[in-house]
């Protein structure tokens, strides 16, 4: 039977990982309860969510592999599969609390790479959802996606789907190795044919040429080094997420005086903040990794990694903030009109035909502090009020992985007429958080041409 391959890309999230380096994305929501209804507890809460299981078979698989190696995990359906092990209860008390309690512990890859922690009764009265999924699963994107699969427009649930799933036999060893060296194989003939088809069709051979050389563009940016930083430092396992939040008219009035786009802002921003944050009078520019989905429109459920990446400067050392607004957008601009976000689309397609062994080695280059100082991640969130089991979503906060010797990321996501931002870090090897959250505040109503009070 034909199951579904990780890609390189995919695969790169769990090579990178370790015991320091936790690679799952997630999110930290606060619900507030139905004012005319039964408030739901846990129980009913991981009921719901089993409910909805059928949307999403993934939640339900886990990975295997080759015994050998030779390509890619593949997706298997879990037969010992049970929402108790992934829904759990969370202690009640602070959101803060609870989300770095579950983010500082990895998922276990003997089963679907997936949890959810709920309180049901914040220290506010409201509750507490946090969801963690590996990246070998999702991007930040089907993550937003995945779990909006969860929500409903109206306080009133939607009827459950008809679930009638039942799990295929694992493969065994023998037939793990033989899908492994099948793929391998097809790999090497489709690669062997490449030269036949160009012949063929000359107008491909131009096509080819210009994609080598956006993605040569994008190999040159990509491995300008990173300059060193006080952001990139060893880091532990333990897990702190910050958060504030603007009104998402603020960023868009912001982009619309300057010409500018909302994530131009977003990295605008990002570099006031850390400007502030780091007390440099002589702060450098830092290099940021910026994810850019390649999904196609409506293709937002898609699981797995639809994304590329860019490079940018952070101009940090800039102390006007229109001016940094101005920097980030020729910078983000530049490198749209070169191509580069589909340049490096082109090489992650590229490295699925390399030997895995190189595979890893390349992944763990990109996740290297010199290839990028810290990742920046816009991800759209929904615009309409949600509810889960008649409660209302409030806030929502994304969790951008850490690779090792990065203390620190950024993440942007909305939810209604709000812009939430996530500032996820290793608190023992970049402490104060929470200043860096609030320097973020700052630099917005900087960009917004007016001081808080």
């Amino acid at each position: 039977m034909s199951r579904t391959r990780l890609t390189s890309l995919d695969a790169s999230f769990l090579e990178v990982e370790s015991p320091t380096a936790h690679m799952h994305v997630g999110w930290a929501a606060a619900f507030s309860p139905p004012e005319e209804a039964a408030r739901p507890g846990f129980e009913q809460l991981r009921d719901f969510v089993g409910s909805r299981l059928a949307r999403a078979p993934r939640y339900r698989q886990k990975l295997a592999e080759d015994p050998l190696g030779l390509s890619e995990p593949i997706w298997v359906d879990d037969p010992s599969f049970a929402v108790s092990l992934h829904v759990l209860p969370a202690e009640s008390g602070d959101l803060h609390e609870v989300v770095d309690a579950a983010m500082s512990a990895p998922l276990r890859h003997d089963r679907p790479l997936w949890e959810l922690h709920i309180a049901e009764r914040l220290d506010d009265g409201r509750i507490g959802v946090v969801g963690k999924v590996h990246h070998a699963m999702v991007d930040g994107i089907a993550a937003v996606a995945l779990a909006a699969l969860l929500l409903d427009a109206t306080p009133d649930p939607t009827p459950p789907e008809p679930d009638d799933w039942d799990p295929s036999p694992e493969p065994g060893d023998l037939q793990l190795l033989f899908e492994g060296a099948l793929h391998r194989v097809s790999q090497v003939v489709s690669l062997a044919r490449l030269p036949l088809h160009v012949i063929r069709r000359p107008a491909r051979a131009a096509e080819l040429l210009g994609t080598g050389t956006r993605a040569l563009r994008a190999m040159r940016t990509s491995f300008t080094p990173a300059p060193p930083t006080p952001l990139n430092r060893p880091i532990s396992p333990r897990r702190h997420l910050a958060w504030t939040r603007r009104p998402l008219e603020e960023l868009r009035a912001i982009k619309g005086r300057h010409g500018a786009t909302v994530n131009d802002v977003l990295l605008a921003a990002v570099a006031g903040a850390l400007r502030r944050f780091l007390e440099r009078d002589d702060a450098t520019r830092l290099k940021a990794m910026v994810p850019v989905s390649l999904r196609a429109t409506g293709a937002e459920a898609d699981l797995g990694n639809r994304i590329s990446f860019v490079f940018v400067e952070l101009p940090c050392d800039e102390p006007d903030p229109v001016r940094r607004l101005l920097d980030v957008r020729a910078a983000m601009a530049e490198r749209k009109a070169a191509g580069e976000p589909e340049g490096a689309g082109a090489l992650l397609g590229a490295v699925e035909y390399a030997p895995r062994t190189l595979k890893n080695a390349l992944a763990r280059v990109a996740a290297s502090p010199r290839t990028f100082n810290l990742v920046v991640s816009n991800i759209p969130g929904p615009r309409q009020p949600l509810y889960m089991c008649g409660c209302r979503l409030e806030e929502s906060y994304p969790v951008v992985p850490l690779a090792d010797r990065h203390a620190v990321s950024i993440g942007m996501t909305t939810v209604a007429d709000q812009a939430c931002f996530g500032v996820y870090t290793s608190p023992d090897a970049l402490a104060r958080a929470d200043e860096l959250a609030g320097a973020l505040a700052d630099a917005i109503d900087e960009l917004g041409g007016r001081d808080r009070v």
